[in-house]
């Protein structure tokens, strides 16, 4: 048995780890708070051999992490694989030229950006955030990257809510996606 398959073991011991907090950014929302396991130098190590692995033979160009919190775990996974860092931010937090994309969240709507000269045609990306929930932001990201004519390789999250839909969703636009654990029954 493999460990970076995510198989319900090595799942629990990530899953065990990450912090819920109820009834945040409003009441009824469970947020899945993945600082602890940031704060712990086993578990994050584990956690970003995770993705190293399952990634270093896929010949990616870049890694394309999600404002805010798929930044961290994107930066240092591109870093190990020697890669380049495409950051998707929120709206008006680049510099310099952007294409956008609007989308929902479950709680709201917003809109995210990247810079026109973030990847060129061809380039094969790794899309990384830290959760899938309803799935808006994972595909508006990789709406972005295919406009400037990226090959989205693969999304991944650490976790999926699969209660909200959007792993569903991202499959049902086409991309490949990777979760290491979810929260179906929890």
């Amino acid at each position: 048995m493999s460990l970076l398959q995510a198989e319900p073991p090595y799942a629990d011991y990530i899953r065990d780890r990450i912090r819920t907090v109820p009834d945040w950014p409003q009441a009824g929302v469970q947020f899945r708070d993945i600082t602890p396991l940031l704060q712990d130098k086993k578990t994050f190590r584990v956690l970003v051999d995770i993705f190293v692995h399952r990634y270093m033979d896929m010949h990616l160009d870049m890694v394309a992490g999600v404002d805010a919190r798929g930044f961290i775990l994107g930066a240092v996974v591109a870093y190990e694989l020697n890669l380049g860092f495409v950051p998707v931010r929120k709206k008006g937090k680049l510099p310099f030229l952007t294409v956008a994309e609007e989308y929902e969240l479950e709680y709201g709507s917003a809109t995210v950006e990247i810079h026109t000269d973030a990847c060129k045609k061809g380039d094969r990306v790794l899309l990384i955030d830290d959760l899938v929930a309803t799935g808006g932001t994972m595909v508006a990201a990789a709406k972005l990257l295919n406009r400037l004519g990226a090959t989205i390789v693969e999304a991944a999250a650490i976790v999926d809510l699969p209660e909200l839909g959007g792993s569903k969703i991202v499959r049902e636009q086409g991309i490949s996606l990777f979760t290491v654990c979810d929260y179906a029954g929890h």
